[in-house]
This record gives C-alpha cells, sequence and structure tokens, in this order.
C-alpha cells in the first residue's frame, strides 16, 4: 500500500532524483527560469521552495544547510545575495510554473519555472495595470456635470415664414 507516498518518483532511483533535483535548483537560480516538463517542475518546486525560504536569513547554519543539498558556491552567492533580496518580504510561492504544451518528440508535457520577482514583463504589465485606471460606466447618467436648463443656451430656432396675403 502506499499510503503517505505521495510525491512523484520521476521513474528514478532516490540517488538519481535528487541529483537531478538539485541540479535543476542551481540552474533555477543562476538563469531565474528554465523549461523543463510539468512533472519535472512540480517537483523541483516541492524540492526547491524550501532552500529558497531558508535563504531569508543569512546565517552561517542556513548557508550550511542549504549547501548540503546544492553543493555549489556559485548558486549559494547568487540565492543569498540577490534573489534573498528580492524574496525577502514574500510569505511563500517564490515560483511559477508556466505551462508552453506538449514537446514534439514524445508528446510530454512541457512548461516554463520561474523565480516570481525575476520576470521583468509581468512586473510591467502589473504596474502598468495599477498605473493606468480603466474607465468603465456602470451606469448611464453622463461623467461630465448636466449643465441646468436655465444656464444653457438655447439655440435660436428658425421662425417659420408667415404666408404672404396675395395683393
Amino acid at each position: 500500500m502506499r499510503h503517505n507516498k505521495k510525491f512523484n518518483h520521476l521513474s528514478r532511483k532516490s540517488a538519481h532524483r535528487d541529483a537531478m533535483l538539485a541540479n535543476m535548483t542551481i540552474s533555477l537560480i543562476m538563469h531565474k527560469r528554465i523549461v523543463t516538463t510539468l512533472a519535472k517542475a512540480k517537483a523541483l518546486r516541492v524540492y526547491a521552495e524550501p532552500l529558497i525560504n531558508r535563504a531569508k536569513d543569512d546565517t552561517t547554519a542556513s548557508r550550511r544547510l542549504v549547501f548540503r543539498h546544492l553543493q555549489n558556491k556559485e548558486a549559494i552567492k547568487e540565492l543569498f545575495s540577490t534573489v534573498a533580496q528580492k524574496i525577502g518580504d514574500r510569505p511563500g510561492g517564490y515560483t511559477r510554473i508556466l505551462k508552453l504544451g506538449n514537446r514534439l518528440g514524445d508528446n510530454a508535457k512541457t512548461c516554463f519555472i520561474e523565480l516570481v520577482d525575476f520576470n521583468e514583463a509581468m512586473l510591467e504589465a502589473k504596474n502598468q495595470e495599477k498605473s493606468a485606471k480603466k474607465t468603465t460606466r456602470r451606469s448611464r447618467r453622463s461623467t461630465k456635470k448636466a449643465t441646468p436648463a436655465a444656464e444653457a443656451p438655447k439655440a435660436e430656432e428658425p421662425k417659420a415664414e408667415e404666408p404672404k396675403a396675395e395683393e
């Protein structure tokens, strides 16, 4: 029975799976966005987010705990300097998965997995949405001030010509 065994084994032995997830986490930290299959991205999110969360407090103990998993000094430097500054106030959810479609060779579902605060295009779009408020009319009233009838200038009506009496 598989009671309480929820993680995806990804058709690999545990040592191979741990090495693959560590390498993918290093690539994610260094490049901020990687393309992979959907199953690997979901497994990577479970593996990487606790390590990214550990980077919030820059202590020797937390550096050693993260280094135990990643074994890459450059990735640790990048994680504790630039990534930790951007995610300092975020309570969780440091990665985003965007589905791309199926791969041509084996029809596997592919996706982007990226660090949330490093996608400049999405951050600009979000800032533009906040700055440019949409003006939608919710009623039939005019948004301009209606001028009262007494103050409104009246257009001159053309006078109807009276028929002249024939002489």
